[in-house]
């Protein structure tokens, strides 16, 4: 007698070819239990192991049976555990995006109030809020089509705006600080980041090459162009980025750029009231000059005034009596938080972090790998870190740039997205069910 395969419950069983029937299989089935070699289920479970298992299994989905733990199963008898299935990221990435909408909608409703209560104009805060979702959006887009051409592209874009700054900013046209170098610092920034993110997403080793070398000659051409603090922020991303790359989980990265904001943050407030020692203001004074600490001098007064609501959105430059003694003068503090506080109060500080914040939790819940993730991030913080002491969000190219490079960061490749679910074939009687 010999045993050939056949059809047992739909996989498990074998037919019997015996004397006297003509070569004719039989309708006797002989149980997988019985055979040398037991068949392996389309799941990778040998049958007459756990019928159990299997039909749990067959109903719940593979990924969903939540690490049971079967004896003698798989390689050494050690078991399996399944993996965690697309469902619960596109659950994060949900709550990421929701947590987004609820910000940048919470910010705009706080300047419209704000502007209500005091006669203010909350068009240039609501400008920045729509620029940044539209780039995040088409960050989004752009990296779920072309990960890597996306960024590059990006990043050639912001040093070619970097170049060509100075006659694309609207207002005055000022040679120092204050005027447009923190723009271009913050373009060059963002463009370098984008450069290493795009590095990290190219599979070729030469293409890689090639973007880390865009991402060093952008850094260089912020030095050519004279802006010191664009060098040494382009520098510092391209490090981090570097770092990123020996770093196997992006929790303590993203804890570290949140820690390095606040540092910023809290000693230009620091400056701002006066709260640092003698010798370090005066070698502060110098590197930001006198003009800038005074307009944030008179931004801690003007929030100490008011702590809640602040004077209202776009009034700064009326009230400051630097801003007013100047004559060219954009009427800005030149420091993100500080406006915040004097515009909009402590509440619009803390919704100005909590903005912050949604970045990098993004970041951190983004399917994309750890080292674009984290080289993102770097770029974001040091745009923060910029903004805490000039003007740049004040700038729409830049706005919308933070929200590209954030997005491309937190988009999904349409390469990598898992394969529909095949629907498996289910014995019922003598035929096959879906």
């Amino acid at each position: 007698m010999t045993v050939t395969p056949g059809v047992y419950g739909g996989r498990g069983g074998r037919r019997q070819r015996g004397p006297g029937t003509g070569g004719r299989p039989t309708c006797r089935n002989v149980p997988a239990l019985y055979v040398h070699k037991p068949p392996i289920s389309g799941y990778g479970v040998p049958e007459h192991v756990s019928y159990e298992l299997v039909g749990a299994v067959r109903e719940r989905g593979p990924a969903q049976v939540g690490g049971d733990r079967v004896a003698g199963v798989g390689v050494g008898g050690t078991g399996m555990t399944a993996a965690s299935g697309p469902a619960d990221e596109g659950d994060r990435r949900n709550v990421s995006d929701m947590a987004g909408v609820v910000v940048l909608g919470a910010c705009a409703a706080w300047a419209l109030i704000t502007a209500g209560v005091r006669d203010g104009r909350p068009e240039g805060v609501l400008l920045a809020i729509l620029a940044v979702a539209a780039g995040y959006a088409a960050g989004r887009i752009c990296g779920a089509l072309l990960p890597v051409a996306a960024p590059a592209a990006a990043a050639l874009t912001g040093v070619g705006l970097a170049v060509s700054f100075p006659h694309l900013a609207p207002g005055p046209q000022l040679d120092t600080p204050l005027g447009h170098a923190g723009a271009m610092a913050a373009l060059l920034t963002l463009a370098t980041g984008a450069a290493c993110c795009a590095a990290w997403a190219a599979g070729a080793s030469a293409l890689r090459l090639a973007l880390r070398a865009l991402a060093v000659a952008v850094a260089v051409t912020a030095a050519v162009l004279g802006s010191t603090t664009g060098f040494v922020v382009c520098f510092a991303v391209l490090l981090c980025s570097l770092a990123a790359g020996r770093m196997r989980s992006r929790g303590p990265g993203i804890a570290g750029l949140a820690l390095a904001a606040a540092l910023v943050t809290g000693l230009t407030w620091a400056v701002a009231g006066h709260a640092v020692p003698a010798g370090m203001a005066s070698s502060l004074e110098g590197q930001l000059t006198g003009h800038r600490l005074r307009l944030w001098h008179d931004a801690l007064h003007l929030a100490r005034e008011d702590a809640v609501l602040g004077v209202g959105p776009g009034r700064f430059g009326e009230l400051s009596p630097t801003a007013t003694s100047t004559l060219l003068s954009d009427g800005k503090p030149h420091s993100a938080p500080l406006q915040q506080a004097a515009e909009q109060g402590v509440v619009g500080v803390a919704l100005l972090a909590a903005a912050f914040c949604w970045v990098l939790y993004a970041l951190w819940r983004t399917p994309r790998p750890t080292p674009v993730a984290l080289t993102a991030g770097a770029a974001l913080t040091g745009l923060a870190a910029i903004a805490t002491v000039g003007n740049a969000l004040s700038f729409t190219t830049v706005s919308v740039g933070a929200g590209l490079l954030a997005g491309l960061a937190t988009a999904r490749p349409l390469a990598d997205a898992p394969p529909a679910p095949e629907r498996k074939a289910r014995p019922r009687g003598d035929r096959l069910t879906p």
